[in-house]
């Protein structure tokens, strides 16, 4: 166990950032990150046609930890076919995802037939023919595709594209287990399911409020933006269930006195319980009430659903909220003076706030806060869900979804000529269940790791085993090419983005559309663009068509039909001419006009959650560490929570003693739907009643509940109860 660190960033990410330099290659590692490619970890975004390691304000130089991770795990060596001759798939399964991320690069094609030992290399055309024989015999009501925001916009276009033209609806992306319940809540609100704001409005606001994200080690460089705001005079508030230590200080790298000494970055930081957030929030909403902090204008003007929400408000009792949130009403106070002092306020939140049943509700209710004040519809105010990997909004935008809107749906059959399936079509769980229920012939992962992805670790392995053909397209191994192996499965070898072999497009969380060159080698001759597979598939399974899929391998004739079909994407026809990045239109709202169908802002009363407390149980609340992005895990080792493992569960040493539990101590973790058996017992400073373990190791116990309004499953509130571990060696028959 590491001593846990009192701040973030600092000296150990700079050895760190060069110590990745050294072993991918120095000079290597630099001409990667300085090329005009946008960075392959966060939605924050960074790189494109500014150069790498600069953001959309010319900012020098934007990078962290994360983006070095993906940039050397992207520069490994290639797995050899003698790899896989002396690892037996039995074996894989049992490897950690930082040991499989680590094996290297995957350069050819891989192959496990029913009743395979070990995966084998398989020729190209081989491996195409074996997917578009399986296409061509299974109905498109008995298959999915998925896809992750490691792709490009072109690969996600084309990728839905195909999949409507052969006739299906089941088309889901990552999206659906952590930001879906804030686009769901935001186009209620708004709308528009994406962040109100761009980075310069950052620049402009004076409070940011941080509520169930961890930006310290999520999206570091955010940490930027927060220490400049408190330097010139502003505030930022942080709510948690768990005290981050980078939340509370962080050491800027770029900035001398911030390494040296440290910054602080949280003005007020509270610890509401588990699922508390919609308590506190109307608690904060009820102390404006009462103090006229109410901006009646903006409310009057540009909004609807004010009257009920008030009375709902005066209705709601403080013994309601404070046992709702596990706060005071004088903590609760504290925030809302900050809250009434400040003139441009700007919401961020993250999984703390979207993965419960009720998460819609959640980012309804941060709206609200915002909405009585007139937070949004002007510079340097507004909503900013901080959403994870670098693409993913991007992949929305390109239709990689269940159901295509009206507008997008007509564009599509008018510029290529297919008629949109009428199907409805499934979302990522609703994939899975079809699956587990045997309603699944075949399914097509673009990127991600499907399987550690899911709750239910045991639910979800058994599903994906249940497909015929399983088709991975990734850059590396990972979870679920072991356990999450169909009746065959096949993985292909994909570029990564800088080494396509033409420029393709990225979308950060702010509506921002860069421009990646592409260029680098990639290992081996075998490795194809994601454009080129997809591509390849649609001319062995499909008639011919109006659609050109040759022709759309060229990422330049592919954007020109992009841009007549995807909203806000206009600009996209001569990106490859002008080389000017844009954001996304109709999307950031500088004005109070909103895109309703009224063009006004929705209040909604939302009611407090009830939740049943047993004293035996935990509320299990699932995070990643500091070194690992999404379920990639690049490091054991958790240095801002002074972990050297990822087998532990960490709780407060009160509840410790409550339960009669020492720390160090090995124990049992059981939920209604699995058992860990074996983990380590850890104290940190979390509010009481909660557990905090890692993902995906916690899994098995995560619960298939979900929000009914946008299918995100609760990883963050999962009862559970701790046993005392007893060694198999020590059982009784």
């Amino acid at each position: 166990m590491l001593k846990q660190s009192t701040t973030g960033g600092g000296w150990a990410a700079i050895f760190y950032f060069i110590a990745k330099a050294f072993k991918a290659g120095p000079f290597a590692f630099a001409r990667r990150m300085n090329s005009r490619n946008a960075c392959k970890t966060c939605a924050l975004g960074m790189g494109g046609q500014k150069g790498g390691m600069r953001d959309e304000k010319n900012a020098w130089p934007e990078v962290c930890k994360k983006s070095a991770q993906a940039q050397a795990a992207d520069m490994q060596k290639p797995i050899k076919e003698k790899f896989l001759k002396t690892h037996p798939l039995i074996h894989l399964e049992n490897w950690s995802s930082r040991a499989l991320e680590h094996a290297g690069r995957i350069a050819f094609p891989l192959y496990a037939p029913c009743g395979a030992t070990h995966y084998q290399r398989i020729p190209w055309e081989e491996a195409l023919r074996r997917i578009a024989d399986k296409l061509r015999k299974t109905e498109p009501e008995r298959a999915f595709f998925y896809m992750s925001g490691r792709s490009s916009n072109e690969a996600g276009f084309l990728l839905q594209t195909f999949a409507r033209a052969w006739g299906t609806n089941h088309i889901n992306n990552c999206s659906y287990y952590c930001h879906q319940a804030s686009g769901t809540a935001l186009s209620r609100v708004l709308g528009s399911g994406t962040a109100t704001v761009t980075l310069d409005d950052l620049a402009h606001a004076d409070l940011a409020v941080i509520i169930g994200a961890n930006p310290a080690s999520n999206h570091p460089r955010l940490m930027t933006r927060l220490i400049e705001l408190r330097q010139r005079g502003g505030k930022t508030i942080v709510i948690n269930p768990i005290k981050e230590p980078g939340l509370v200080r962080f050491r800027l790298p770029k900035k001398l006195g911030s390494l040296l000494f440290g910054s602080q970055v949280s003005d007020l930081y509270l610890q509401p319980r588990v699922g508390g957030d919609i308590a506190l929030l109307k608690g904060i909403a009820k102390q404006i009430l009462d103090s006229g902090g109410v901006d009646r204008h903006f409310i009057q003007s540009y909004t609807l659903g004010w009257e009920e929400y008030q009375r709902d408000i005066l209705n709601t009792t403080w013994q309601e909220i404070e046992s709702g949130c596990g706060l005071s009403r004088a903590e609760i106070q504290h925030f809302t003076d900050i809250y009434l002092a400040a003139k441009n306020t700007i919401f961020m939140w993250a999984m703390g706030i979207t993965q419960h049943q009720h998460g819609v509700h959640n980012v309804q209710t941060i709206a609200n806060l915002a909405l009585m004040r007139g937070m949004t519809g002007r510079k340097g105010t507004g909503l900013m869900p901080l959403r994870g990997h670098s693409n993913i909004q991007g992949i929305g935008s390109m239709g990689v979804t269940p159901a295509l809107k009206t507008a997008f749906a007509a564009a599509v059959e008018r510029e290529l000529g297919m008629t949109y399936p009428q199907m409805p079509g499934w979302n990522t769980y609703e994939s899975m269940v079809a699956a587990h229920d045997g309603k699944v012939d075949f399914a097509m992962m673009l990127g991600g790791n499907l399987l550690d992805s899911n709750p239910d670790a045991t639910f979800s392995e058994n599903a994906l085993k249940n497909i015929g053909l399983t088709v991975y397209v990734n850059t590396t191994l990972n979870a679920g090419h072991l356990r999450g192996r169909g009746q065959e499965t096949m993985i292909l070898p994909a570029r990564a983005r800088d080494e396509e072999f033409s420029p393709t497009t990225q979308e950060s969380m702010f509506n921002y559309v860069r421009l990646s060159e592409g260029g680098f080698k990639p290992p081996g001759t075998e490795v194809r663009s994601e454009v080129e597979i997809v591509s390849a598939i649609a001319r062995q399974v499909l008639p011919p068509s109006k659609i050109p899929w040759e022709e759309f391998t060229d990422h330049d004739v592919l954007r020109r039909t992009m841009a007549k079909i995807v909203p806000g994407y206009e600009l996209l026809a001569d990106i490859d001419s002008t080389r000017r990045e844009f954001t996304v239109g109709n999307r950031i709202y500088h004005e109070p006009h909103f895109s309703t169908a009224d063009g006004k802002a929705h209040f909604a009363s939302i009611p407090i959650p009830h939740q049943e407390t047993n004293p035996s149980e935990l509320s299990l609340m699932t995070v990643r560490s500091e070194g690992q992005f999404n379920t990639v895990v690049y490091e054991e080792q958790d240095i801002y929570r002074g972990q050297t493992r990822r087998d532990v569960i960490m709780i407060n040493s009160q509840d410790a003693v409550r339960l009669g539990f020492q720390e160090n101590e090995a124990v049992s973790i059981r939920s209604n739907c699995g058992v860990i058996e074996g983990f380590i017992l850890r104290f940190i400073d979390v509010s009481p009643g909660t557990a905090v373990m890692y993902y995906p190791e916690s899994n098995r116990l995560v619960t298939r509940r979900l929000d009914p309004d946008s299918g995100t499953p609760s990883f963050k509130n999962t009862p559970v109860r701790i046993e005392r571990f007893v060694p198999e060696s020590n059982r009784l028959d």
